[in-house]
């Protein structure tokens, strides 16, 4: 892993220079598909183009219909069969396909008409999905290239997580979030509901937990040491009927929505409510202040499992998900030392340890949870390591067992830890942090790092991959008050780490993605979806590590249009498609760019359009050309119209590659 990150940073530094233009269509389809092949000619969708649908398949098609009005601007007609007079976007349930398993799907474009088929439901959406992106842009474009896809996702599980127990956010701001996860492929939005600063979730037998639980009186600003406060009151809470109408929009988006409702620690807001939950049994606040909090349930009275068990029934009516998270991190374990009826329990069940507290407590969770139909899943906390040094006293780890059906979620310690865990039965979700965690900002895992992340274990032995389900990337909520703060978080990595769970390891490729999001970050713009484009660097002093077109420096440039041009002879040695990078350096101007031609013995090859910008804060600078016909001895030339903006001092490096 290390070494592909040394590797992909020369390139990604020079590349990543924000968004980019003149992508041709077989390029632009996040996550990248498994098979893909071009062919020559176009399809283009007009207003008679219709959907053509097969028996069982009338729901799918008349999502299809909304999402071509959004990309097209056309209302495209529902006809039922198999087969249609006129061009069509027909879609066709193949037993065949079964190979695919139930998200595979394949996508053929042709001139007279586009097919997507799949063994499943799902597979057809996500042949739906590859199909939107494959316009130009959405709202722009009609016309699809001829393409063949065939395609299945890597892992079954490709999780997002969103906290709200810090912050709530609302329907309008799930929704488009699950929208976003539903187009890149991503199937399961882990939703965290409950912690310290916040209950979210309606349980109509405990109504306190939400009349007291969702609001705190003040929240902590300025980070983790802070002192500081915003000085106002913070509140809000789904109710069950909003969560019914949340769980339905998703089921629609083959997304399944896994609760999460923390336990035993992080439950500050929950005792807030009802004191008798906790092992002290005394009158707290919903916390202002982030943090570890040391108030946890009281793992020795029934009355506490009693009404976990009631909150967890109304949970499983509102989430039909196989999965509930019970969190199961972070748990201080001085209250339970403290207690007397914590170390009554601890004699009479043989527990030494407060982590085997933890287990017994866990396995007594999951045991209700499965006489629900549902599988517990938990942070890998559950499983005793002391993760924390909460132990003390020379303990490492609960010599508990937990229950096999648990799922683990993987987030932090050493992989080995995972690995057992996988040997004593488990399967495992991995979300090790320093790569998927998104509170951590750009400077912690930038887009590069997130996409260089495998979830399956270095080391693990090739018996045990299947019990590797997937991985999520995780919202964490304390430092996104709003709306723009979380998106900007979230976007462009969310496309990353979608690919990381689709796409696999031999067909990802990392500067190809990066070109690949050109058509998401146009989508993002209409759609006013905040992204962040400072933490994609410009250049660096590696930039000389690629190939080199040629230089512009003070004196070339004019306040005017003008043209430059350079000899690039030497690195044109065939056919294909290459890209050009006008990577700003230094000086105090930079350059407007109107467009990049490639000649051939004088004669244009091929022309990129574009607006884009060279200078301190870069934009649009990437030209894609493409060499049909190679000849060994033509003279190539690169020609680029450019003027200064707002004067001539500026230098600069033009770069040229092929692409992948």
């Amino acid at each position: 892993m290390h070494r592909l990150i040394q590797t992909l940073t020369v390139i990604a530094t020079i590349l990543v220079a924000l968004p980019f233009h003149s992508l041709s269509a077989q390029n632009s389809i996040i996550p990248r598909p498994a098979e893909m092949s071009q062919q020559d000619g176009e399809f283009e969708i007009t207003a008679q183009t219709c959907i053509l649908v097969e028996a069982g398949l009338e729901t799918k098609g008349r999502q299809l219909a909304d999402l071509m009005e959004s990309a097209t601007g056309l209302k495209l007609q529902l006809v039922s069969g198999s087969d249609s007079a006129g061009k069509a976007i027909a879609l066709k349930l193949d037993p065949e396909l079964a190979h695919l398993g139930e998200e595979g799907y394949a996508l053929t474009v042709r001139k007279g008409g586009v097919v997507i088929r799949a063994s499943q439901p799902a597979g057809i959406f996500y042949g739906m999905q590859s199909l939107r992106q494959l316009l130009p842009h959405e709202g722009v474009g009609r016309s699809v290239r001829c393409v063949s896809i065939e395609d299945a996702p890597r892992f079954s599980w490709r999780g997002f997580m969103l906290d709200e127990a810090r912050y709530f956010k609302g329907m309008d701001v799930v929704k488009s979030l699950l929208d976003e996860m539903a187009l890149l492929k991503m199937n399961v939005f882990h939703w965290h509901l409950t912690d310290d600063q916040g209950w979210r979730i309606e349980i109509k037998k405990y109504p306190k937990l939400t009349e007291i639980g969702s609001k705190r009186m003040d929240t902590q600003v300025g980070g983790w040491n802070s002192e500081k406060f915003s000085g106002v009151p913070h509140e809000g809470f789904y109710t069950q009927e909003e969560i019914k109408e949340i769980v339905a929009y998703a089921a629609q988006l083959h997304i399944q929505v896994v609760p999460e409702i923390e336990m035993p620690g992080h439950a500050s807001a929950a005792i807030a409510s009802y004191p008798e939950l906790g092992t002290q049994s005394e009158p707290i606040e919903v916390p202002t202040r982030f943090g570890k909090h040391y108030p946890c349930y009281n793992a020795a009275d029934e009355n506490v499992y009693r009404i976990l068990n009631d909150i967890l029934d109304e949970v499983v009516t509102l989430f039909p998900s196989e999965v509930i998270h019970i969190g199961g991190d972070e748990v201080r374990f001085e209250h339970w030392k403290q207690s007397n009826d914590i170390a009554e329990l601890m004699q009479r069940e043989g527990l030494k340890t407060p982590a085997d507290v933890q287990i017994y407590f866990t396995n007594r969770i999951s045991r209700d949870i499965e006489k629900k139909g549902r599988r517990m899943m938990g942070w890998n906390e559950i499983l005793g390591d002391d993760l924390h040094g909460f132990l003390k006293d020379g303990q490492t780890r609960s010599a508990a067992t937990l229950s096999p059906s648990a799922i683990i979620h993987f987030w932090k310690g050493n992989p080995a830890l995972a690995e057992r865990a996988i040997r004593e039965g488990h399967d495992v979700v991995n979300s090790w942090h320093a790569y998927t965690y998104f509170d951590y900002g750009y400077k912690g895992i930038s887009v590069l790092k997130a996409y260089s992340f495998d979830p399956v274990f270095k080391g693990l032995s090739p018996e045990y991959y299947d019990k590797v389900k997937g991985f999520g990337c995780q919202m964490w909520g304390e430092w996104i008050p709003t709306r723009v703060s979380m998106e900007n978080l979230v976007y462009p990595r969310i496309a990353a780490c979608a690919e990381v769970g689709w796409t696999s390891l031999d067909r990802k490729d990392y500067v190809d993605f990066v070109r690949r999001l050109e058509n998401l970050t146009k989508r993002w713009d209409r759609l006013g979806i905040h992204y962040d484009r400072s933490s994609w660097p410009y250049m660096n002093e590696e930039q000389g590590k690629l190939p080199i077109a040629g230089t512009w420096e003070l004196g070339d440039i004019q306040t005017e249009v003008t043209d430059l041009q350079w000899d690039v002879s030497q690195l044109i040695d065939g056919a294909g498609t290459f890209d050009v990078v006008m990577a700003y350096n230094r000086g105090a101007h930079g350059i407007n760019i109107s467009e990049v031609t490639l000649l051939q013995n004088g004669k244009t090859v091929d022309s990129d359009v574009h607006e884009g910008f060279a200078g301190s804060q870069s934009r649009h600078i990437i030209y894609r050309l493409k060499v049909d016909t190679y000849l060994p001895d033509a003279v190539y030339t690169l020609r680029a119209k450019v003027s200064g903006s707002g004067g001539n001092r500026s230098w600069g490096t033009v770069h040229l590659s092929q692409s992948h």
